[in-house]
């Protein structure tokens, strides 16, 4: 059944980390359960998801779990699944200063290291686009680079600093391969990777803020939209489908919130 579930969400362009994230809980579900999945019912997904939410985890991973779940049962075998789950909390995201910015870049001295936390900030891609890019994404004469691929299987394209343009160029030309962009040991640099070299980069330069790869894309969005760069271009930039998406950086924004004329003022 898992294999036919794999199959079902590669026709419908699910990416790889959905299919691999939908097969984990669903066989994590049938261990808990210990039923054939036809013989499996409302009642049996409710026992489970109520015992994730006994074990403390976040709104959002129950709700991940449902939606693994529910596509199996409902959507591929047509079982009538209703359940209601917690509502996920939307929390503002965490964003760096620029002075923070550059604090921990002056503690990155591994060149590629920097590069990579750069080119995060400077152009707002996922950690997933950063380590997928290839060589042939490139095209640093006009400082922009082509995301392929991306969240909803979408090509676009995004902008790049100068800086970081010509410090690429001089990198991929010292590069053995044409492939990826930033290698490991298998190909591509691992998420793991680049999430510690993030970490450990902010916690020597003393930034108590909890931080990871994302939050330079919260950072880079947040410093657009205070420089006054318009709402949309911002979310074509970010590559998100909703505009209500890319709103959430208006909560974060204070030169935005500044704007607002406080009625006090007019008494």
């Amino acid at each position: 059944m898992l294999e036919k579930l794999e199959t079902e969400l590669k026709l419908r362009g699910s990416s790889p980390e959905t299919i691999k994230t939908y097969k984990f809980y669903n066989k994590k579900f049938l261990e808990f359960i210990n039923k054939n999945p036809e013989n499996v019912d409302e009642d049996d997904i409710k026992k489970y998801l109520s015992h994730l939410i006994s074990k403390d985890l976040s709104n959002s991973t129950i709700s991940l779990v449902k939606s693994a779940l529910v596509f199996l049962y409902s959507e591929m075998l047509k079982k009538k699944i209703d359940i209601k789950t917690p509502k996920i909390s939307k929390k503002a995201p965490i964003v760096l200063s620029k002075q923070e910015i550059r604090k921990i870049l002056a503690f990155l001295k591994n060149k590629k290291h920097n590069l990579i936390f750069s080119l995060l900030y400077s152009t707002g891609m996922r950690l997933s686009e950063c380590i997928n890019l290839k060589v042939k994404d490139l095209e640093l004469n006009e400082n922009i680079i082509w995301v392929r691929d991306g969240k909803g299987s979408k090509d676009r394209m995004v902008i790049v600093s100068k800086k970081i343009s010509e410090k690429l160029k001089k990198y991929v030309e010292k590069k053995e391969s044409d492939e990826y962009v930033f290698e490991g040991r298998n190909g591509k640099m691992s998420k793991r990777n680049v999430q510690k070299l993030v970490s450990k980069a902010a916690k020597k330069a003393e930034i108590s803020k909890n931080i990871s790869p994302h939050t330079l894309r919260h950072s880079f969005a947040t410093h657009l939209l205070e420089d006054g760069v318009d709402i949309r271009k911002i979310q074509v930039l970010l590559g998100h489908s909703n505009l209500s998406t890319t709103q959430i950086y208006t909560t974060v924004s204070k030169s935005e919130i500044q704007k607002i004329k406080n009625p006090f003022d007019n008494i």
